[in-house]
């Protein structure tokens, strides 16, 4: 019987978030997973799953080498970890124009939205190279990458600096046979979707919001073997709300 892939995924805490969609998908498909999250819930999610789930702080390099200490195979990395300042309260002061975020609040975003995942590849890295068929997985935004929100300056760089990083490590990765990839989501009906998102996804083409469990469907094609000769690219994931180029039809 062939051993079961193993993968890890961030930030998949929240039982209605993009995160524990992906690990539930993956878990399905027969992998055999870590997950993680800044808090105790994580082990309530494991626990649903039956898997293993770790409590780790990802903006901390020696939280995750300690993590990743415990892993000896790895053929998949799913960067979810990061939101943005508006459904976090305690990053209000990042919802600001450009002139008025504080060099905290700028370090701060940046280090939820992209040190996490900086972090969590380079000390996988050695590891899942090991894989040879290894994959990556970015979860981004449109935000930042395709389009942009007023006083959303921290969250848009950091997301968008996710696509640069994703090009540079195809590169680099690819002669350990690993890929990585973007997935790059609009407005999704997560658990703490607030109201003004959820309006906005009314606007899309498609008329809603997206579901965690199409983001998941996304990543799950992409960790799969039938994607192997993907890699550097973003996948877009709105409904076809950054197309349209007329509004208020």
């Amino acid at each position: 019987m062939a051993t079961p892939r193993k993968a890890l995924v961030s930030g998949a805490g929240a039982p209605g978030g993009i995160g524990f969609a992906i690990a539930k998908l993956l878990k399905a498909n027969g992998f055999d997973l870590v997950i993680t999250s800044t808090t105790n819930r994580i082990k309530e999610r494991a626990e649903e799953l039956e898997v293993r789930g770790e409590v780790a702080d990802l903006t901390r390099p020696n939280e995750v080498e300690s993590l990743l200490g415990s892993i000896d195979s790895l053929d998949v990395v799913v960067n979810n970890a990061g939101m943005t300042s508006q459904i976090s309260p305690l990053a209000e002061d990042e919802s600001q124009s450009l002139s008025e975020v504080s060099i905290e609040a700028w370090r701060r975003g940046l280090e939820r939205n992209l040190d996490t995942a900086f972090n969590l590849t380079r000390y996988s890295l050695p590891i899942i190279r090991k894989s040879r068929a290894g994959r990556i997985i970015m979860i981004s935004s449109v935000t930042g990458s395709l389009q942009a929100m007023r006083n959303q300056p921290v969250y848009a760089t950091a997301k968008a600096a996710l696509i640069g990083m994703v090009r540079s490590l195809a590169l680099d990765e690819a002669k350990y046979g690993i890929t990585v990839n973007a997935i790059l989501p609009g407005w999704i009906a997560t658990d703490t979707q607030p109201e003004h998102e959820r309006l906005q996804g009314m606007k899309t083409p498609l008329g809603r919001s997206g579901k965690p469990e199409e983001i998941a469907s996304a990543v799950a094609y992409l960790a799969s073997p039938e994607a192997g000769y993907i890699t550097g690219q973003s996948i877009v994931v709105d409904g076809g709300n950054s197309i349209v180029e007329e509004r208020g039809w």
